[in-house]
């Protein structure tokens, strides 16, 4: 069993990271599908400040969240590189949009280190783990912890 353990702790998680303003963070890359270039999304009544809109994903009616605004910070200015990651959490499709995808990073459990007491309540409903990679800080975002409750109703 300590060998089952010892060989979970090694196993490589596959990261997308991705910036908002002048912070990295990153989501599991299986909750990733695709990652399209920014289209400007349609605006619902009604919807939550996050909720940019929706917008048209072959066919499918795709809602699209300002991940910025949605985790507290600043709500994203979109620029060229720009893009929506669209991410699947159970049966619900939705788009995330972020202000550019960096690279596709390898992780241990080794090493992500939890987040530390100085953080918030809201800041750890998004934020599992934070991990140093060359000499930059990036927090791990847990894609479930995004989206809200009722958004799959609205969408």
């Amino acid at each position: 069993m300590n060998d089952h353990a010892q060989n979970d702790s090694h196993f490589k998680r596959e990261l997308i990271a991705f910036r908002i303003a002048d912070q990295e963070f990153c989501v599991d890359i299986k909750s990733v599908r695709e990652i399209r270039g920014y289209v400007p999304a349609t605006p619902l009544p009604k919807t939550p400040s996050y909720v940019a809109g929706v917008i048209n994903l072959r066919g499918t009616v795709l809602p699209v969240m300002d991940l910025g605004l949605r985790m507290g910070l600043k709500a994203i200015t979109p620029t060229p590189r720009s893009v929506i990651m669209v991410v699947k959490i159970g049966s619900q499709l939705f788009g995330l949009l972020v202000d550019a995808v960096s690279d596709i990073v390898s992780v241990t459990e080794e090493d992500i280190q939890v987040n530390p007491d100085v953080t918030n309540d809201r800041s750890r409903s998004f934020v599992s783990g934070l991990m140093a990679l060359d000499q930059r800080m990036i927090a791990i975002i847990e894609a479930s912890s995004i989206l809200p409750e009722g958004l799959a109703e609205a969408a």
